[in-house]
């Protein structure tokens, strides 16, 4: 199947790493996220990309530009490119997150146990998506020989119309121009009776 279906709260709360990317699309990704109590996702700036979480159990805060904003189950939020953010746990219990980045951030599949293993890690997106290209690519090829092959059918009615309209053979042309020009000619006068008549005496 391609994409991706599942029941978001759950895979958060069975994810137990601090990062763990669960899908990625050329232009979109999808991660769960687990902060202990009293942990942030440290503060940071995405310049060239959206970002979207979703709390799927737990409490914390967010802070957007400098606003924080409580937040609980269920919440979501959006932080635009360019927009300086963290995410802190204020509860007593993990804080499980859902995120999507657009266009995504990480390494397909990435799991990051603990945030100073996030933060250690240089690794960003490297144009690698859950489903290969290859399987994009098959389908264009799929289309490119359905088109080849519509355009020799269309070729090939067009020179079987051509050939019904030109004579069968060479001979054939050349009896029909014949007949065209015999036509043209004028008849033949016949002598007059009395020259006929005067030649036989």
């Amino acid at each position: 199947m391609k994409g991706f279906v599942d029941n978001i709260e759950d895979a958060a709360i069975r994810n137990s790493s601090f990062r763990q990317v669960l899908y990625t699309a050329e232009r979109m990704q999808l991660v769960v996220m687990a902060l202990e109590p009293g942990e942030d996702i440290g503060e940071e700036v995405h310049s060239d990309r959206d970002q979207y979480f979703r709390v799927e159990k737990g409490k914390g805060e967010i802070w957007i530009d400098g606003t924080k904003t409580k937040i609980r189950k269920n919440s979501a939020m959006i932080v635009p490119a360019g927009t300086r953010h963290n995410v802190l746990n204020s509860g007593g219990k993990v804080l499980r997150l859902a995120t999507i980045y657009a266009p995504p951030e990480h390494q397909d599949a990435i799991v990051h146990r603990t945030k100073a293993d996030a933060h250690s890690s240089e690794e960003h997106f490297d144009g690698t998506v859950t489903e290969p290209k290859a399987k994009r690519r098959s389908a264009k090829r799929a289309t490119g020989q359905a088109t080849a092959k519509s355009t020799a059918k269309s070729t090939a009615k067009t020179t079987a119309k051509t050939t019904a309209k030109k004579p069968a053979t060479r001979s054939a042309a050349k009896k029909t121009a014949a007949k065209k020009t015999a036509a043209k000619r004028p008849a033949a006068k016949r002598p007059a009776t009395r020259a006929r008549s005067a030649e036989t005496d």
